[in-house]
Parts: C-alpha cells; structure tokens; sequence
C-alpha cells in the first residue's frame, strides 16, 4: 500500500489522496511510515516540507491551524483571528516550492481555503493525502484517488500476531491454538497487535484455550462493524490487575489525540489512591511511569507528540469510554472532554457518578445546584477558558471530590465552600492567570497537590500551614507574589516538592530579611523535601545546616541573585544560577560540592571569587558537569595569580562561554586546573577578545572525548586549535571523537588547527559566514562518515581539498544555506526548501537578543 501512495504522489496527474477504512485498521501507521520515509530520503524525495497535521473527530480549525503554523515556524499569536492567522499560512505556503500536507484522523468535510492552504489544482508540487474512516469525507475534498485499508487476510494476520506474542508461537502445542485466537482478532490489526502483546511469552496451553474462550463470547449489544473490536480489547482489558484498569480508564477522561504529560497523569493517579500514598513521591513516581509502560507494553497507550507525554489510540479511547459510560460499580464515568460544549450538562450528572471531565470546552457558568453525588472523585474543567466564576454551592454537591482542575480558566476568586472538601488531595489551579484569591484551605487536612503555578496571588494562602499532608507546592510563575509569612513552609513537614521557578519571591538568610518573612532556614528544616527549585536573595554563607539540606535534595534549582535566570543544560539536575551579583567574597566551593550544574550570569568580582576557590578547595568538585559563563568583561585572571595544584573540574562535560573577554580558553584552563579530559560539548559566542580557542601542550594535549564544537560571533578568532612552540602532537587528532561542528560569523577565522590532520568522526559540518576559512580537516576515508556539510555556496566552491576524492564524496551532502546550486555538482538536487537555515534554526520569531544567543 505504501509504494502505492507514493507512486500516486510522484505522479503529475494526482494531487489528492484519500486513504480511508475502519478504525484501528492501519491507516495513521500507514501515513505515518510514509512521512518517515520522506523524512529518511529528505535529500532525494520532492516535497521541500511534509507538514503533519491531526485533525480529530472533534474538529477545532484553530488547534489545525495552529499545528500547521507550528510546522512553518510561525510564531502565534495570542487572540489572534483565525481568518489572520489563514492569510498568514497562505502567505508562508506560497513561498515554499513544493510541499506535501498529511491530514490524519478527518471526520468530516473540511475546507482547506479557511485553513489556509493554497489550491492544488495546476500545482504539481502541492500535494495532500488525507486519512479517514469514510469514503465519503475523501470524496468531499475532491480526492483524485481513494485507497481503502481493508483487514489483513489471515496469512499477513498470523504474521503480525507471531510479531507480537513472541516465540510462544512456534511452541507445537500452542501454535494451532493461538491461529484461532489471531482468527478471532477478524484481521483487524490494533486488535491483532493488542491480544498478541497480551499473550506475550505465555506457554501454557490453558491459558491460550482460555483467552479463545473469552475472545468467542461475543458482546450481545455490540452491533456496528467498528465495535468488533470491542470484544478483543476487552479481553485484554480483563488480563489487567484492578489497579492497572483503574489507570488504563482513567487516561480516557482526556479529550481525544490529546497528549497527556507522563507526570500529570502519574500525579492524578496518586491523588485517586491507585498507587500506594504511603510511599514518598520519588517512589511513587516512579511506580506511576512502571505502569504507564506497562500500559505502553499492551498496547493500550502510545508515544504522544512530544517527549515524556501519552496519548490513546482513538478506538482504544472509545473502548474505554464505553466501559466506563456502561458500567456501574467504581469506573461509571462521564466523558465530554473537547467537544466544544457550551452548556453545563446537569442532566448527565447521577448520583452514581464517579469520575467527570468537561475539560477543554466553551464553558461559562456552572450550576449553582447539582444533584448530589457522594461518589464523584475526579471532577476535571480545566481548559474552560471563558469560565469566570465557581458558585458558593456547586462543590457542596462533591464531598468525596479528591481531585479538582480549573486550570486554564478565567476564575478571579474561589467560593469558602471550598474548604467543605474534606477528601481532596489534589488541587490544580495552574495558569488561572486572573486568580488573586485563595479561601482558607484549613479545611483541606488531606491535599497533597497544591498547583498554583501562574496565578496573581500575591500572599500565600491562610492556613496552608496546617496543611500535614501536603507532598507538591507548585508556587512557579507567581510573578505577583510578594510574601510569604515567616513560619509557614516550615510547618509543611510533609513537604517533598517545593517549585517556585520564576517566582517574584526571593529567599533571604536570617539576619538579612524583612522582618516576619520566610528565610532559607525554614526550608533547611523541611526532612522530606527532595525537590526544590527557588529563587535567592545572594549567596548563602557557608554553614553546616545549608551544606546538609542541599546534600538530602535529590533535584533543585538556585537562582541566585535579582534577574537569576538562563538557558536549561544537559546536567540541570543539581543546577546553580548566579546572576547580577558581586561576588568577590563569596564562597561557593560547599555549592559546588553539591552542584552539576553552575552558571555564572553577567556577575563581577569573579577573579577575586575565583582566588578563594582556589586557595580554599582541597579536592576537586566531581559531582560538576555543566558550567557556564556569560557576561564577564573583565580578564579572567584569580587576583594574585593563584593556580590550582589539581584539576577542580575532572567531569566536566559542557562548557558554555558567552560574551567573556578571553585571549584562548588556556587563560581559565591554567588557573583552575583544568585537563578536559572528560569535555563533550563546547560553546563558544561573542567573546571579542577571543584569537585561539585553545593551545596544547603542557597539561593537555588533546581532547578526548570532545564531540561538539560551537562557536559563533567570536570578530577575532583567526584559529580554533595551535601548539605551543616545540610541542609535538601526541595524537594522530586533537579531537579524535568530534561530530558536530558548527561556527558562524568568525569572519577572520582562516584555520581549524595548525597540524595537518583529519578528524575521523566528523559527521556535521556548518559554516556560516566564515568566508577566509578555506580547508577541512577531512581525508578521503574520513569523508565516508561525514553525513553532511552546510555552508554559504560561494564558501564552498571556494574551499581547496588535498584531493578531488574528498570533495566528490561530500558534494551530494552539502546543503547550501543560501538555496544556490554549488559549481560541479553531481546532479543531485543539493538544496530543498525545508533545509534553509532558519527552518533548520528556527529563530525567525524570537526577539533579536535571543536569536542572536541561539546563532
């Protein structure tokens, strides 16, 4: 099927391609495998973009828009038309010479020229294919070829299901059983890849005569074709332990292709009582992501669109939703999650009801009085945009309610009935930009989830001391907060997550805070905490009460200092931020004891903090991986010309340097001791001073895990690597693991390194603007590895090569940043519009500042 729909699109008479069938039959992973081999084969295919978009039976033309947009790099803007926001992908659509739009899950007619997206028609390199379950949605978009999915037949069928049950399918006394339970799937292939990952490694005989059994009862009110597959996912939903059904079920209160946060969904979880709450909450969570993958295991979640998130196969969700719509012990739920729905369901509500979620609708008011029901649990409105007001009496009808969502809303205040919930363990608020006010939350003794993350309150909540059982404080974002009453988060003995990044608050030490405020000394006396990300007045002296509390933290963030803030590192686990201080009297040797992760952000006085390192340390900081400096004028140099007499950093493994006034590198390297032996990523950016990167000998002679280079607007950089004089190379490269090296705008750079040499493990090379830099360091052989080069055309075609060899083996993998054709080239098409350099760094919609760090 796939060569089929790839043969329609090379050809000049199709430019619509509808691919339609029953759900769950395969076509999403049909179009799927097609984006990613046009992704694979980006230099050879024909579309200069692929845009994926999913549409969903709820249909939201600004949710597709916005993917689309997404997709082109265009910033979006907040309330802005959607008509504009057409004109806007049009106008960016015209520009792109040839592009190819998959609209997967379409349940509907749609119409394109609201979305945005130019005609086809006369355009042979304007290409859309379309998935669905109707023909007739195809044939409303005026397709120019259809192709149906249909079920495997039995042979494929049986191969998929051998795929997935294992090895246990060779087994002579299972074999002819498990043929008839792969029958029974009907060929439908989520079902196939669903009842086989069950049977997974299960060798007994009884157990397969037993799941043919249950998988020939068929479900007598089960009549439509797509519900066939109902009986073999409820077979699979059976297997479930009772705990992992609760947490299958629940993941369905999500609106449909919603991609649901890993953490979110763990957290709700705890706050249901699925996972054990006696644990703490690293254990917890931990357990919380062992059953998502177990769920992951038996194919009733998938990956979602981003990192760390989860989402439902849309059959599977409608599956879960009947269970829970047709059940009546603990699972009845209701489920109306972005719908669109603009009026209060009062009718759905029954006393019986355990579980709600109207979440992501038009919502503007609730009710005032709603039948009572005593069960309800989980009550989600969060995404309710235009809902300002919570009636005093609409929670009394809740009293079991252990979790609520209003986040996304537009609620200023909360009614005292609040208070009323005595059950409650999770209270999420998060992004109720307008809410200033909090009611008492004595009443509240068993919450454990506090998110009150970009809200405008400007004082913490009355009575959030008494509040013992509390585990997650999310004070992130609350740029209006202003105070915290000393006494208060100490008294949160429970405490095990305290995250108040970018917070207006800032923590102070005693002696040097306004009288009646918290100070760091309270936090130092939480036992539990393990998570902590704050910001700080100043540097905090040493002392042993400071050293142990951040010796127990498993995880924090210290921003220290008025504007603390910066870009995120591999190693942000254990991470310090200092920024806008003084800080030639501190001492931060006992941070970075503790620290993986140090930057060091436009502060003075760094030469004299740099002395007391050196003179104070003893032993090397080993737990550091990650350091950063910006915005130092001043020479590095420790006053009085103090060198370490070890390496103080013998792990580190990034090194950001930005806007500092370095000769070379060797000026930091010699004072602190450093050997890079275990250096992987270094960053270079606006250090004018800068003339050499770094010169070996002495001490270090080669980097020998370095496998990245970056380094831009560095005016007087004429070389990255010499020697000093009489010093021999030691190895055949300076850089022997290096594979990515990028450098822009170093217009006097004339050379990578004084020996002739090659580096072997080049795999991408970009040079922008670096017009006097004429060689690589690339051999023939080493040419092989190189997966590509990308540069200014005029570049290129002015680089001298020791043989012509090299040049033709990396010619077909130049990408020109400029869209240019290179001279001799090999007929290969070496340029297409999705590889310009702003698709490739998407920066067009950041300000100037932050474009200019990100180059």
């Amino acid at each position: 099927m796939l060569v089929k729909v790839l043969s329609c699109l090379m050809s000049d008479d199709v430019q619509k391609v509808g691919i339609w069938g029953i759900g769950g039959v395969g076509k999403t992973t049909l179009v799927r495998e097609l984006n990613n081999k046009l992704w694979k084969e980006a230099d050879t295919q024909p579309f200069g973009m692929v845009i994926w978009v999913t549409v969903s039976k709820e249909f939201d033309s600004g949710r597709v828009q916005k993917q689309i947009a997404e997709r082109l790099d265009m910033e979006i803007r907040l309330g802005e038309s959607e008509e504009r926001l057409a004109r806007r992908i049009y106008g960016k659509l015209e520009k792109v010479s040839s592009f190819l739009l998959i609209l997967d899950d379409v349940w509907k007619s749609i119409d394109l020229d609201k979305l945005g997206i130019p005609q086809t028609d006369g355009h042979k390199d304007r290409k859309i294919v379309l998935t669905s379950r109707y023909l007739e949605v195809c044939q409303s978009i005026k397709t120019d070829i259809d192709f149906r999915v249909n079920y495997l037949c039995e042979e494929e069928a049986w191969e998929m299901f051998c795929k997935n049950a294992g090895e246990v399918t060779r087994l002579d006394r299972v074999r002819p059983i498990a043929k008839e339970v792969s029958r029974e799937c009907g060929g439908l292939p989520l079902a196939i890849v669903t009842v086989g990952m069950a049977m997974r490694g299960k060798k007994k005989v009884n157990l397969w005569k037993h799941a043919l059994e249950e998988l020939k009862c068929s479900v007598p009110y089960v009549k439509s074709i797509e519900e066939k597959v109902y009986q073999p996912l409820k077979w699979s939903y059976n297997l479930l332990e009772p705990k992992m059904k609760s947490c299958f079920l629940f993941c369905a209160l999500f609106p449909e292709d919603y991609s649901i946060e890993v953490s979110e969904l763990v957290r709700y979880w705890i706050a249901e009582g699925f996972i054990d709450e006696t644990q703490n909450y690293s254990y917890l969570m931990n357990q919380g992501i062992t059953l998502v993958e177990n769920l992951k295991d038996s194919c009733l979640l998938e990956e979602g669109s981003h990192g760390d998130t989860v989402k439902m196969h849309d059959v599977v969700r409608d599956f879960a939703i009947w269970v829970m719509s047709s059940s009546q012990d603990d699972s009845h739920s209701l489920v109306m999650s972005g719908i669109g729905l603009c009026e209060f369901p009062h009718e759905k509500f029954v006393p019986s009801i355990r579980r709600v979620s109207l979440m992501n609708n038009k919502l503007k008011r609730l009710s005032n009085q709603v039948v009572e029901c005593v069960e309800l649990s989980t009550l989600l409105l969060q995404g309710n945009f235009h809902l300002k007001e919570l009636p005093e009496g609409f929670l009394i009808s809740f009293p079991a309610l252990r979790i609520l969502n209003l986040s996304g809303t537009c609620i200023r205040s909360l009614p005292n009935s609040l208070n009323k919930l005595h059950e409650l363990r999770s209270l999420i608020l998060r992004d109720c930009y307008y809410l200033e006010e909090v009611p008492s939350l004595e009443g509240l003794a068993k919450i454990q989830i506090l998110d009150l993350c970009a809200t405008r309150i400007r004082e913490t909540p009355r009575g959030l001391e008494t509040l013992n059982s509390l585990r997650l404080l999310d004070l992130s974002r609350t740029h209006h907060l202003e105070s915290i009453p000393a006494g208060i988060i100490g008294q949160l003995s429970s405490l095990e997550v305290l995250d108040m990044t970018l917070s207006h608050f800032h923590w102070g030490v005693q002696g040097q805070t306004q009288e009646g405020q918290a100070t760091l000394e309270e936090i130092a006396r939480l036992q539990r905490l393990s998570v902590l990300s704050i910001r700080v007045v100043c540097v905090p002296p040493l002392s042993p009460d400071y050293n142990s509390w951040i010796e127990r933290l498993k995880k924090f963030q210290l921003f220290i200092g008025p504007t603390a803030n910066s870009l995120p590192s591999r190693h942000d686990k254990r991470r310090v931020t200092i920024s806008s201080l003084n800080v030639s009297e501190a001492f931060i040797g006992w941070l970075l004891e503790n620290t993986t992760s140090l930057v060091m952000n436009h502060c003075w006085g760094l030469n004299e903090m740099l002395e007391n390192l050196v003179i104070d340390s003893t032993s090397s900081f080993n737990l550091l991986r990650s350091l950063t400096v910006e915005g130092f004028g001043g020479s590095i140099r420790p006053a009085g010309g103090c060198v370490a007499q070890l390496d103080l950093l013998p792990n580190l493994e990034e090194l950001h340097l930005r806007r500092v006034n370095l000769g070379t590198i060797r000026e930091l390297v010699g004072h602190l001791g450093l050997r890079f032996e275990t250096l992987k990523h270094l960053e270079i950016s606006r250090c004018s001073q800068l003339k050499c990167l770094l010169s070996f000998g002495n001490f270090i002679c080669f980097l020998p895990n370095l496998q990245e280079i970056h380094v831009s607007f560095c005016e007087r950089l004429q070389e990255l690597f010499d020697y000093f004089p009489g010093e021999v190379p030691t190895s055949a490269s300076v850089v022997p693991a290096l594979r990515v090296i990028k450098l822009r705008n170093l217009p006097r750079l004339r050379r990578l390194c004084s020996q002739e040499e090659s580096w072997g493990c080049l795999e991408h090379v970009e040079v922008i603007s670096c017009n006097l830099l004429r060689n690589l360091p690339i051999s023939a052989n080493d040419a092989l590895g190189v997966k590509e080069v990308r540069g200014e055309t005029h570049w290129w075609n002015n680089l001298t090569w020791d043989d012509n060899t090299t040049r033709e083996t990396l010619q077909p993998r130049f990408i020109a940043a400029d869209g240019n054709i290179p001279t001799g080239s090999l007929g290969m098409s070496c340029y297409q519009s999705s590889n310009t350099i702003e698709e490739a760094f998407p920066i067009s919609s950041l300000p100037e500042s932050q474009a200019e760090e990100l180059l």
